[in-house]
């Protein structure tokens, strides 16, 4: 007892020195660290007073310190003299005397003071100097305190443990020797000798228990094994299918974008021809141009629609959210598939509140969902069906109805219908378009805005109704409509435009639409012929692809700004990139508007048009 009392006293002595020295020397050393981390914040954030020789805005900097009672004054000095100070400064005139070269700290009895150098490189523009209290020897009493209870509250423990380990040597051993008996007797490897003690003698317990249960662990080693090989060979059969789903999805998917692709690329080709055999019949001519834009417009939606939902798959969908009445977002959506819903000659009834109803969202992706509803109700009912939007508004929610007697859903097909690329009719006879991404595309959308969507139906030829609700907003300020904008005027006189693209016919076909607008057209189809013409031409505004070959148009727009003679031209980047990283390169390119493919032939026209260049008013 007496050796493990002696020996326990002596490791505890022994860590007790440790302890102080380390404290000692940790203690200088993390009250150094945190008074140079707040003398570099306070020379990061006194920089601009110095620069602009504002004292006071460098005092209010000092003043901050007040919430640290264990400071007892600081001060930026400048050429060796006071710039600003905080509390006792008397002490600290001394060290900014020596003017130190360099960021450090000096201990002075019951005090550290350090300071740290205000640098806007290359100057050197001043000094902090901060002093606070040192308090080692009360830090120092306060651990040998604490040290000391642990040190009594040790040997104290130590005594009692060597008095249980008297009784504890000889009892296990006593019951190694029944336990073996009886397994002699028996024949019972089921039976263990309880360890009470981890040295030599437990040790010895523990070999005897593994030899009783050897047979018991490969048993239930083997039983394990057989149950993990059960349980992967399920999962990897899961597995297996969820793969064959997907590759089957996923070969739907192929096929069906095919489909949709070809089927407007069939009346185009159709068109071109018509437009080529119809030089004398202006008639037949107009039709096929407007039959072309309603298969390019469908094109263009189901290109859209694919990004959308790659955006909000990846986190790159930005809601541009503000206070928004629900009525006007129905009425825009309503405009937006008006067309479809006449067309297929059905009834729409539309039912709203009386009074404005605020959401907090982006009317344009609200829109987005309520027309992807409504065309989804034109396209799956059959000709002069009843189409019902229905709005109303509770404390919490406002929740917008949009219900059908179309061909209905399957009971089953209820969640799935949401699923990306997911039908209700996927036969090759059906007659309704689309990817199978509208509804995944509105259940995102309403998602982000907090809400919820739900599909209803009574069964197959029953029709349908699908249920938003988006979380309701209060006490919205009411802002008057924006007044209508005016229509520019034509241009006064000609602009000078560039064309920038290496793709000939877009080129070519944007060249004759400006021309015909009365302005006069250069056209360039790689970076360094575009260089070379600008510099020629000095073109008013110029539209600049950004995949041209020779010099990117992020090189083109950089060197175009650098010369004089473009000083005045608009630079339009117009390329079918269109994320929001490639917004943001187009304008630290130069870029003064990013347009994504296609584009409108009139948005291109209203471009030239109201863009005045200098030189016209100079």
């Amino acid at each position: 007892m007496l050796v493990v009392l002696a020996t326990t006293a002596a490791a505890l002595a022994v860590v007790a020195v440790a302890l102080v020295v380390y404290e000692s020397r940790t203690y200088e050393r993390s009250t150094a660290d945190a008074l140079m981390t707040q003398a570099q914040i306070l020379a990061r954030a006194s920089a601009p007073a110095l620069v602009f020789d504002d004292p006071v805005a460098a005092r209010e900097n000092l003043a901050l310190l007040n919430v640290q009672p264990n400071i007892l004054g600081a001060a930026i000095y400048r050429g060796g003299r006071l710039f600003a100070g905080y509390g006792a400064t008397d002490a600290l005139a001394q060290v900014a005397a020596h003017a130190p070269q360099t960021d450090g700290y000096a201990i002075d009895g019951g005090q550290i003071i350090v300071f740290r150098r205000i640098v806007e490189d290359p100057e050197v523009l001043g000094t902090v100097y901060v002093r606070a209290r040192y308090e080692l020897g009360a830090r120092l009493r306060d651990y040998l305190g604490i040290l000391g209870l642990v040190l009594v509250a040790s040997l104290g423990f130590a005594l009692l443990l060597s008095a249980a380990l008297q009784r504890a040597i000889t009892r296990p051993i006593l019951a190694v020797a029944e336990v073996a008996r009886q397994v002699i007797e028996r024949r019972d490897f089921s039976l263990r000798v309880a360890r009470t003690t981890r040295d030599e003698v437990g040790v010895l317990v523990d070999a005897f228990n593994a030899m009783l249960s050897e047979v018991g662990r490969r048993a239930d080693a083997l039983e394990a094994s057989n149950a993990t090989l059960s349980r992967e060979t399920a999962e990897r059969r899961e597995a297996e299918e969820a793969l064959r789903i997907a590759d089957r999805r996923k070969d739907a998917f192929l096929a069906m974008l095919a489909h949709e692709l070809r089927n407007p690329l069939a009346p185009l080709r159709n068109a071109l021809e018509i437009l080529k055999r119809s030089s004398d019949n202006p008639a037949l001519a107009e039709d096929a141009r407007q039959m072309m834009e309603r298969q390019v417009r469908q094109m263009v939606r189901l290109v859209d629609d694919l990004l959308d939902v790659s955006r909000i798959t990846t986190g790159k969908l930005a809601l541009r959210t503000e206070p928004c009445d629900v009525r006007d977002v129905i009425r825009g959506a309503i405009d937006t598939s008006k067309p479809l819903i006449e067309a297929r000659g059905h009834t729409l009834t539309v039912a709203m509140p009386h009074d404005a109803v605020h959401v907090n969202g982006d009317p344009t992706r609200l829109a987005q969902v309520f027309s992807n509803l409504l065309n989804n109700a034109a396209n799956y009912t059959e000709p002069g069906g009843r189409i019902t939007l229905r709005a109303t508004a509770d404390d919490r929610f406002v929740t917008v109805r949009v219900t059908d007697n179309g061909i209905g859903i399957a009971p089953e097909m209820l969640g799935p219908v949401f699923r990306m690329f997911e039908q209700v009719d996927e036969s090759l006879e059906r007659v309704h378009g689309g990817l199978g991404v509208g509804l995944t595309l509105a259940r995102d959308l309403v998602e982000l805005h907090g809400g919820s969507i739900e599909a209803h139906s009574e069964g197959i030829g029953k029709g349908s109704e699908f249920v938003v609700r988006i979380p309701r907003v209060h006490g919205v300020a009411v802002r008057p409509a924006p007044r209508a904008a005016a229509v520019p005027p034509a241009p006064a006189q000609p602009r000078r435009v560039l064309i920038a693209d290496n793709n000939l016919d877009f080129a070519q076909s944007l060249e004759a639409i400006v021309g015909a607008a009365g302005h006069e057209v250069r056209v360039a189809h790689d970076g360094l012929a575009a260089l070379d013409i600008a510099a020629r031409f000095a073109p008013d505004i110029a539209f600049i692809d950004i995949g041209l070959p020779g010099r990117n148009g992020y090189e083109v727009a950089r060197d175009l700004r650098e010369l004089t003679q473009m000083a005045h031209c608009r630079l339009v980047a117009i390329t079918g990139w269109g994320q929001d990283e490639d917004r943001r390169r187009s304008q630290d390119a130069g870029f003064e508007l990013h347009l994504v493919k296609p584009v409108e032939p009139q948005q291109i026209v209203d471009i030239v048009n109201e863009h005045a260049p200098l030189r016209a008013s100079a």
